[in-house]
């Protein structure tokens, strides 16, 4: 299986729709998407196989940081690499573009994406309390800081 990782363009909003309804209990909507594409300060990246679109990232950029919005692998491919080769390809293009660290926010009963970003050498900088609704939950602050 090879994932391909792209830029997100107007071809890929349907695909990224689908994977927001499947994956998160209040999706962004379609209009939300479309809006990402024109925004100087994001980038938006997607995971394809064989031409269809199985994952994507969202990123927003400010001064020094970098702050993942979405990550979202359709359930048939999680496990198989897609997360952690859009988070990597996020990476560098953060890098590239200057800034120093990466961070995101994350429920802490998602087991299975803490410990991936864990072994991507994210830590735990902090708490947001009751940050997430459908449930109510907290969110961990998890950064990786770039090395000079």
């Amino acid at each position: 299986m090879k994932i391909e990782i792209l830029n997100m363009s107007e071809s890929h909003t349907d695909g990224v729709e689908k994977l927001e309804k499947e994956c998160f209990s209040r999706p962004w909507s379609r209009q939300g998407i479309e809006e990402e594409l024109s925004n100087e300060n994001a980038h938006f990246l997607v995971a394809c196989v064989d031409g269809e679109t199985v994952g994507y990232i969202g990123i927003l950029e400010f001064f020094e940081s970098c702050e993942i919005t979405n990550v979202a692998v359709t359930s048939a491919m999680r496990r198989r690499g897609v997360a952690k080769a859009l988070i990597e390809a996020a990476e560098r293009g953060a890098k590239e573009r200057g800034r120093e660290f990466i961070t995101l926010e994350v429920r802490p009963s998602n087991t299975g994406a803490l410990s991936l970003y864990e072994k991507l050498g994210f830590t735990q900088q902090g708490r947001r309390k009751n940050f997430y609704s459908d449930p109510v939950e907290d969110a961990l602050i998890m950064t990786k800081y770039f090395e000079e």
